[in-house]
C-alpha cells in the first residue's frame, strides 16, 4: 500500500456532519483526512436556488431510494423513504429549514446517555447551544439563541404567498400566537420558518458551501466521490482501515488514528453489520462472523410522519403553475435580476407547533401548510390545481423500527422496518391533528379562500375513516435517525458511548444521524450539524 493511501482520519460519507468533521480536523488538527462519498461531487445548479429542490423530490439523480418493509398495521404499504446521495447529502437536496428542536430533546439525549444520578450535561441543550451558535450567521436574530459570523447562513425565504400569510393569520384567530422564532425561547406558536439559505445571494447555504469549501483545496484533504465503502479492516477489536469500490476498482485505505462513520441512519448501521459489527443472530443469519456484539445495532430506528387533508381554493393563493410557461421564465428572471419571487421560496414558508393533547410546552405536532394541492394523482385521484395541502408531522413517535440486512452484499440496500403507526398513541395524535388542520380550513380568513375539501373528502368523518386515511396516505419526513445511539454504560443496546465512540472497539466511531438517542423535534439537519461539531471537539480532545 503507498504512502497517498494512508490517512489520519476516513470519513466515510459526505453528507452534513461528514462536512462539518472534515473541516475542522484540516483547520484545526491539521489532520490528513480522506473522505468517502458514494454520490457524485455536485449537484445540478438548479439545486442551489432555493425553490430547485422540487425538480428533483421524485427522482434518484441525487437520492437513494429505500424502499421500506410493508407494514401489516399500514394495511401492507411500505412507503418509500429518500436519502441523499451527492457531496454534502441532505443539505445539497433538502428543503433548507433549519430547526433545531426542543431543548427538552437534548436534555433527554443527556438524560439517557449519562448515568443515572450524574451531574454530567455533556449532551444538554445548555452544552450543545453553543456549537449551534457559533456554526450559525443568522441574517436577523443574534442574543441569546442565535451566532452572528459563523459559516452557516440563516434567513427567512425571500417571498412567501398569499396563502401563507392567511395561514399565519387564522391560527392566531384560533389562539395559537405568533412565534417569531421557533429556534428561541420556545417553539410552541405559528410563524415562518428560518432556512439555510445566503440572505445575500439567496442561495443555499449547504454543509459543502459552509463548512467544507474553505478547506476543498487544502492538500491535506482528500475527497473520493463514486466510492462505496464495502467493509471495515479490522484487527481484532480495531478498525484500523476501509475497503471501498471506485469505478468499479476494489481500493483500500489505511486510517492512522480513526475511522469516522456518517454515512447515515441506513447505510452506517448496515456497513458496521457487514463488518462483523453488531447483532450475533442478525450477522449470522447472513454468514457474517460476529467480530464484536453490540445487539444495538440497526435498533431504535426513528423518523417524522405526516399525513394531509388537502382542499382547492377560490384562486389562485399559491404555487400551482409556476413551474412552467410564461409564469416560469417570469419567476425565472425576476429571481436572477433582483433574487426575489417565487424562485426565492422553498414553497414551504410556514408551519405551527402545539399538542392536540394542550401540552403546547412540548408539542407533538408540527403542523405544515403547503400553498398547492401537494399530493400526487395516484394517491388522491384529483389532479394537481390551484389549492393547499395541511401536513401534520409526528414529531416525536413513540414506535421504534429498524435497519437489517437484505444479504451480505454491501451494494444492496438495507431492509428499513419502519414501525409507522405501530404504537397506538402514534396514530392517535396523527388523527386528532387532521381534525384539527380540517378546523383551520373552516376557519377566518383561511375560509374565505378555501373552495372544497377534495382529499379525503368531507364525507371521510368516523374514527374508522380518518384512521384509514391516515393508513393509506401517512409519508416520510425525510428525518431518519437513532439507528446507533448513544447511551448510558448499562444501556444493553447503546451502540455508542458519549464521546461517540462504537462500544467494544478501538478507531471507530459515528458522528451521524445515527447517534440520536431519540429524535429531535424537528427538521433533523440543524440538530446533526451541532452534534457534529460537538464530535469533531470530542475527536481533536
Amino acid at each position: 500500500m503507498s504512502a497517498k493511501d494512508r490517512y489520519d482520519y476516513i470519513i466515510i460519507g459526505g453528507g452534513s456532519s461528514a462536512c462539518v468533521v472534515a473541516a475542522k480536523l484540516v483547520r484545526e488538527g491539521k489532520a490528513k483526512v480522506l473522505m468517502l462519498e458514494r454520490g457524485p461531487a455536485k449537484a445540478n445548479p438548479i439545486m442551489h436556488f432555493p425553490a430547485g429542490y422540487m425538480k428533483f423530490l421524485a427522482k434518484d439523480t441525487y437520492l437513494a431510494m429505500h424502499q421500506t418493509k410493508p407494514q401489516s398495521q399500514l394495511d401492507g404499504r411500505g412507503p418509500i423513504v429518500p436519502q441523499g446521495k451527492v457531496l454534502g447529502g441532505g443539505s445539497t437536496v433538502n428543503a433548507m429549514v433549519y430547526m433545531r428542536g426542543q431543548a427538552a430533546d437534548f436534555d433527554l439525549w443527556n438524560e439517557l446517555s449519562t448515568p443515572e444520578g450524574s451531574n454530567d450535561d455533556a449532551w444538554s441543550y445548555r452544552d450543545l447551544l453553543p456549537y449551534f451558535k457559533a456554526q450559525e450567521d443568522n441574517d436577523h436574530l443574534a442574543g441569546e439563541f442565535h451566532g452572528v459570523g459563523g459559516p452557516l447562513k440563516i434567513s427567512h425565504l425571500g417571498h412567501t404567498s398569499p396563502m401563507t400569510r392567511t395561514y399565519v393569520k387564522t391560527l392566531q384567530g384560533m389562539g395559537i400566537p405568533y412565534n417569531p422564532d421557533f429556534n428561541g425561547a420556545q417553539q410552541f406558536g405559528v410563524g415562518f420558518m428560518q432556512h439555510t439559505i445566503d440572505w445575500t445571494t439567496r442561495k443555499r447555504s449547504s454543509a459543502v458551501d459552509a463548512f467544507l469549501a474553505p478547506v476543498m483545496n487544502d492538500p491535506l484533504l482528500t475527497i473520493e466521490t463514486g466510492a462505496t465503502v464495502t467493509s471495515l479492516d479490522m484487527d481484532g477489536d480495531r478498525v484500523t482501515g476501509v475497503r471501498y469500490m471506485q469505478n468499479g476498482t476494489p481500493k483500500r485505505a489505511e486510517a492512522g488514528s480513526e475511522v469516522i462513520l456518517a454515512a447515515g441512519a441506513y447505510q452506517t448501521p448496515k456497513l458496521m453489520m457487514l463488518s462483523g459489527i453488531g447483532p450475533e443472530d442478525e450477522l449470522k443469519r447472513h454468514g457474517l462472523k460476529t467480530t464484536v456484539a453490540l445487539s444495538g445495532v440497526g435498533k431504535n430506528l426513528q423518523d417524522h410522519y405526516e399525513c394531509p387533508v388537502v382542499a382547492t381554493t377560490k384562486g389562485s393563493f399559491g404555487y400551482y403553475g409556476q413551474d412552467r410557461g410564461w409564469p416560469m421564465i417570469k419567476a425565472g428572471l425576476q429571481y436572477l435580476m433582483f433574487k426575489s419571487g417565487p424562485v426565492s421560496t422553498t414553497g414551504v414558508e410556514t408551519c405551527a407547533f402545539y399538542d392536540p393533547d394542550g401540552n403546547n410546552g412540548r408539542p407533538t405536532i408540527q403542523m405544515f401548510c403547503v400553498p398547492t394541492v401537494y399530493l400526487d394523482r395516484d394517491v388522491m385521484g384529483t389532479d394537481p390545481g390551484d389549492g393547499v395541502t395541511i401536513n401534520s408531522l409526528l414529531l416525536r413517535p413513540k414506535a421504534r423500527g429498524s435497519v437489517t440486512l437484505s444479504s451480505s452484499d454491501p451494494f444492496a440496500n438495507p431492509i428499513v422496518d419502519t414501525q409507522i403507526f405501530a404504537h397506538p398513541d402514534d396514530l392517535r395524535l396523527t388523527m386528532a391533528s387532521f381534525r384539527f388542520a380540517r378546523t383551520v380550513l373552516d376557519a377566518s380568513p383561511m375560509k374565505e379562500l378555501i373552495d372544497k375539501e377534495i382529499f379525503p373528502g368531507p364525507d371521510v368523518t368516523s374514527d374508522e375513516a380518518i384512521a384509514a386515511h391516515c393508513k393509506r396516505t401517512v409519508k416520510t419526513g425525510y428525518h431518519p435517525v437513532g439507528t446507533c445511539k448513544m447511551g448510558a454504560d448499562g444501556d444493553p443496546e447503546a451502540v455508542l458511548d458519549t464521546h461517540l465512540r462504537v462500544r467494544g472497539t478501538r478507531g471507530l466511531r459515528v458522528v451521524d444521524a445515527s447517534l440520536m438517542p431519540a429524535i429531535v423535534s424537528g427538521n433533523t439537519n440543524a440538530a446533526v450539524l451541532a452534534a457534529a461539531g460537538k464530535a469533531v471537539d470530542l475527536i481533536l480532545s
